[in-house]
């Protein structure tokens, strides 16, 4: 394995997008997004990772000098037509966001295939993305990645058989609440959780928003507290941002015993409460790895008693 190659040691799969977003704290349009980018920004804090994904011919220049400047490998990264977008709104609950429009574009044509240096990576993250995209992506990777899986409703309804191919050869399934329950249709998160591990996977982390999160394996339990916040602009791309801090930590400590999985755990809901405090992106650029180490210190002082 060469140089490049071990510098890249995370692999991420998911969408690039450009997203027009309002919220009671104001709007914009045509701002970076994707399942994949947030994801692949929120881990480059701690590693550097490359990126599958497809964007249109329009995606501007400066969106992607960002996530070069990121550190974010594209090579994994291919263009065709128009970039994927998404429009949506959100009212004073701010957990769930209101979709007015999507435009599929160029993820209609899309047919995931990795650049060797990306087969060898000990840590794959698939984030929200098709089904059938992240099963391919999978047949491609070496069999001792440790691989992490988020997805959403959309798939849980249109496309469960295959989401559940996917889920059997993971390791970890990030997952929000609404999702885990209408997954195995139990109102019940702890049934849900325990549900899914049955499928295969080791742990199993259950997105609450911001009250944080929870994390299950077979002989054990977890809750993660929030970062409270007091004021959230937008909390597009948050979901994203958790699983792709928690992967990043991983990939950079390289060990997946369950104690560190739990410090992932906190690392990634302090990242996504650095996203949820502006629109789109902007949070990354004026935030450090220092101030995400102390909020991990102000929950980890939450959750003693």
């Amino acid at each position: 394995m060469g140089k490049n190659q071990k510098n890249i040691n995370l692999i991420i799969a998911g969408t690039i997008g450009l997203d027009d977003v309002e919220t009671p704290f104001g709007r914009v349009r045509g701002v970076l997004g994707g399942s994949g980018v947030y994801s692949a920004v929120a881990a480059s804090f701690f590693a550097k990772c490359g990126l599958i994904s497809i964007a249109g011919t329009d995606l501007s220049e400066t969106y992607r000098n960002l996530l070069i400047r990121k550190g974010i490998n594209l090579e994994g990264v291919v263009y065709h037509g128009k970039t994927f977008r998404w429009s949506g709104s959100y009212k004073f609950d701010m957990n769930e966001a209101q979709t007015l429009k999507t435009e599929l574009n160029s993820l209609v044509s899309f047919n995931p295939s990795l650049p060797e240096k990306y087969k060898q990576a000990d840590y794959l993250l698939l984030a929200n993305i098709d089904p059938s995209h992240q099963l391919k992506i999978l047949s491609q990777m070496k069999a001792s990645s440790f691989v992490a899986v988020d997805t959403m409703n959309y798939w849980i309804n249109s496309k469960k058989a295959e989401l559940l191919k996917v889920f059997r050869k993971a390791d970890l399934i990030v997952i929000n609440e609404g999702e885990a329950r209408a997954l195995f249709d139990t109102p019940n998160l702890i049934k849900a959780g325990k549900r899914i591990l049955a499928l295969g996977p080791a742990y199993v982390a259950i997105k609450k928003g911001e009250h944080g999160a929870l994390l299950f394996s077979k002989n054990s339990f977890f809750s993660a507290p929030g970062y409270p916040l007091e004021e959230v602009k937008d909390p597009t791309g948050a979901g994203d941002s958790f699983a792709g801090g928690l992967m990043g930590y991983l990939s950079k400590t390289g060990n997946t015993a369950e104690s560190n999985i739990r410090k992932a755990v906190i690392y990634g809901s302090a990242i996504a409460s650095c996203c949820a405090e502006e629109f789109s992106l902007e949070y990354s650029k004026n935030i450090t790895l220092r101030n995400i180490k102390e909020r991990f210190h102000v929950c980890n002082q939450i959750r003693k008693f």
